[in-house]
């Protein structure tokens, strides 16, 4: 796999968009965490309420407990501190869905601060990327030979822009027909540079 073009210059300016690509993607990651722990700080509250409300329902139940034992009255003197630990156990679930409700937020939160600006990026960035390293790995097997140039040749009469044609020969078709190295070449040249390819160097006749 070819993921890099063979000149400098453009190589250099594919490494360098990768590492912004991965920069972007590392800054965005890191603003997803601080999103959800900062929304985490929101379920201090409701996390204190539950472990208070837990703690006194305890609490009411081993006095209710104690209570319980004590002769003719034990039923009667137990009875507030079972409500008492119903009205602890209530609160304490409050407390616990409004925790379990922060956390959700916290966890949305994350996903969508970083993925959004992330996949916006990335629905530029991938297809062009990869567009080239399945173009210059296909392209990269017929580079061994100067017969070979005769294919990106005539790729090049196919897809590169009327004008570039042009400034190449005025009849690059014939050229090409009537073997031309000089134009083959030249042709060959443009193509492989679109795809970020160092065409072989041509021998003399």
């Amino acid at each position: 796999m070819k993921l890099y073009a063979d000149t400098p210059a453009r190589a250099t300016r594919q490494a360098l968009a990768d590492v912004l690509f991965l920069l972007w993607l590392a800054l965005w990651v890191m603003a997803g965490n601080a999103v959800h722990d900062a929304t985490l700080e929101l379920a201090g509250p409701g996390r204190q309420t539950e472990e208070s409300a837990t703690s006194l329902s305890e609490s009411m139940q081993a006095a209710g407990d104690a209570l319980d034992d004590v002769p003719l009255v034990g039923d009667s003197a137990r009875a507030p501190f079972d409500q008492a630990a119903d009205a602890s156990d209530a609160l304490a679930d409050a407390g616990r869905a409004e925790v379990e409700a922060v956390e959700g937020l916290a966890f949305w939160l994350r996903l969508s601060v970083t993925l959004v600006p992330v996949l916006v990026v990335a629905a530029f960035f991938v297809p062009v990327r990869w567009r080239f390293v399945r173009e210059a790995t296909a392209g990269q097997r017929f580079v061994d030979a100067e017969a070979d140039l005769q294919l990106f040749a005539l790729r090049a009469m196919s897809n590169q822009p009327m004008h570039q044609l042009a400034r190449i020969s005025d009849d690059p078709v014939g050229a090409w027909q009537r073997g031309d190295r000089e134009v083959v070449h030249a042709l060959a040249r443009l193509e492989m540079r679109s795809v970020g390819l160092k065409p072989p160097p041509v021998r003399s006749a």
